[in-house]
């Protein structure tokens, strides 16, 4: 049975049937929190009166500063959708500043001078033991590095991203990776059940992104193996694990594609982003944005994170 936590500005919180009950912990960060797994199983059986959740203001149950690494197409039917060959893509992971970490209900920020701004509902892996760079990581390792899960949203601005061919500033703006509610702190035999977890998010009620855990190409042993050689991890760092098909971003078809090639830069993006703009999948001022991850039989459940985007002006 997993242990929900919940996050407020001066508490953490065990999720529990009947309520949420106030951890006795002085954690102050999510590490302080995973090393301190003796308050955490206490306040499951605390004879505390339970609070109803929906009373609490919860803030990210992951806390900043931290690393937040994410990986690239690493789901099969968006590496398709993006036109690539799920057999041949490789592993690759991007970083993201831990300054767009915000909160499960905290409105998303979409920067005046951004134009298209997407979502990617993300399985987020919480560490719990220090990873140095060379670390050998095995398979009996796993359930110690994996200490949680959380649903994030790498949210994006792909008119920043792609012309510029980085990932860095288009999803590090503040905002743009809302995580929780809970941080879900797993128990023995539970990280098995990863493949069963299923993504989804919808838009203003509309269901975008709808597919399990069993789509990701490459895994969380060897993504923790890849990072190993070169990115040091410790407690509390945060790894995205990719997305899947059903953004508003979506490769164009191929003989459009080959045009594009033989074009001048500024003209080739001149065209496609006149197109994108007209593509109502991208996300509007004030549109409600849902992302849930859970078993199909609720089993493990990570909560549903509800945001509202707001645009600057």
């Amino acid at each position: 049975m997993t242990l929900p936590v919940l996050r407020t500005a001066d508490a953490w919180w065990l999720q529990r049937p009947d309520g949420a009950v106030r951890i006795d912990t002085a954690a102050a960060t999510t590490a302080e929190l995973l090393a301190d797994r003796a308050a955490v199983e206490a306040a499951r059986h605390a004879a505390t009166e339970p609070v109803p959740v929906a009373d609490l203001a919860l803030v990210s149950p992951v806390t900043a500063p931290c690393r937040v690494v994410a990986q690239m197409a690493n789901y099969a039917s968006h590496a398709k959708d993006a036109g690539m060959d799920p057999a041949t893509v490789p592993q690759a992971f991007f970083r993201k500043a831990s300054g767009s970490i915000s909160g499960p209900h905290d409105d998303i920020h979409r920067p005046a001078h951004v134009t298209l701004l997407d979502y990617e509902v993300e399985l987020g892996l919480v560490v719990g033991r220090p990873v140095p760079v060379g670390t050998t990581v095995e398979a009996a390792d796993l359930a110690d590095v994996v200490a949680a899960l959380v649903v994030t949203n790498d949210v994006s601005a792909r008119d920043q991203q792609l012309p510029k061919t980085q990932f860095y500033e288009s999803k590090s703006y503040p905002t743009f990776t809302p995580v929780g509610p809970a941080l879900v702190v797993l128990e023995e035999g539970e990280l098995a059940r990863l493949p069963e977890l299923r993504l989804r998010l919808w838009v203003n009620g509309e269901l975008r992104q709808d597919e399990s855990v069993a789509d990701m190409i490459h895994e969380p042993l060897a993504s923790f193996r890849a990072l190993s050689r070169f990115q040091e991890l410790a407690p509390g760092d945060l790894l995205l694990t990719g997305t899947p098909v059903g953004t508003a971003l979506s490769a164009p078809p191929k003989p459009i594609e080959m045009i594009g090639a033989l074009l001048p830069p500024a003209t080739k993006w001149r065209i496609f982003f006149g197109k994108q703009a007209k593509n109502p999948r991208y996300l509007q001022d004030g549109d409600l944005v849902e992302a849930t991850i859970a078993t199909d039989d609720g089993a493990i459940d990570l909560g549903a994170q509800r945001t509202t985007v707001r645009w600057d002006q």
